[in-house]
């Protein structure tokens, strides 16, 4: 019989399954905290939910923007997916109109994913390209629902990060109380992008101004 083999040995094995089973564990609890509390949830709690150590937590997730890059990767997908359908929408303005529905809705489903779509993480690289390539689709759907006519023409990329802030707080200060409030702020908001119901605006802040302001946030 021979000696030499490429099997794992089973103490070797026990490991890495012992630490894929706290990464997942990890992952779960830290779902859980930020849904409830938003990215400013402790992660001595989300190490405590998940029956691990806090050292533990950070072997694993050395940096806050590592984790949330983990535990949003898929909802990301989520986001992305969602502009995708409303660019498939042969009607780009009510294509557009769902989408930030959508969104909307995405935010008040998560406490945490509401914070993921309006703060900015220089660390969570994937994180950022993903959102990077979303913002580009959705420049896209912006253009043309603009052509069609119905979106106003002074709509600009930046108000969309004003609309998930004001979403936000409704999100944040009626959740408890009056869950779908939400709705409501995100209808009127729609309705006051119809190109007939056009009104001067004061200027939007430039591009800079708003990454300034996510930068801030965070």
């Amino acid at each position: 019989m021979s000696k030499g083999t490429d099997a794992e040995p089973p103490a070797a094995h026990a490991l890495r399954a012992d630490a894929e089973r706290n990464r997942e564990r990890i992952l779960e609890a830290a779902r859980s905290v930020f849904a409830e509390q938003g990215l400013d949830g402790s992660t001595n709690e989300v190490a405590r939910r998940a029956g691990v150590g806090v050292a533990t937590l950070f072997r694993r997730f050395p940096t806050r923007g590592d984790l949330v890059e983990a535990v949003f990767r898929d909802k990301m997908r989520d986001y992305a997916t969602a502009i995708e359908h409303a660019l498939a929408d042969p009607d780009a303005w009510q294509g557009f109109q769902a989408l930030i529905m959508r969104m909307c809705e995405m935010q008040a489903q998560d406490r945490g994913f509401a914070d993921v779509l309006t703060l900015t993480f220089p660390t969570a690289k994937r994180l950022e390209e993903e959102r990077d390539r979303s913002a580009h689709a959705l420049g896209e759907l912006i253009d043309r629902a603009k052509a069609t006519g119905q979106l106003r023409a002074d709509f600009e990329h930046q108000d969309v990060p004003l609309i998930l802030m004001a979403n936000a707080g409704v999100v944040n200060g009626t959740r408890s109380a009056a869950p779908d409030a939400w709705r409501r702020l995100a209808s009127y908001l729609v309705q006051s992008f119809a190109a007939q119901a056009a009104q001067p605006l004061p200027a939007p802040p430039t591009r800079r101004q708003i990454y300034r302001a996510l930068m801030r946030l965070t």
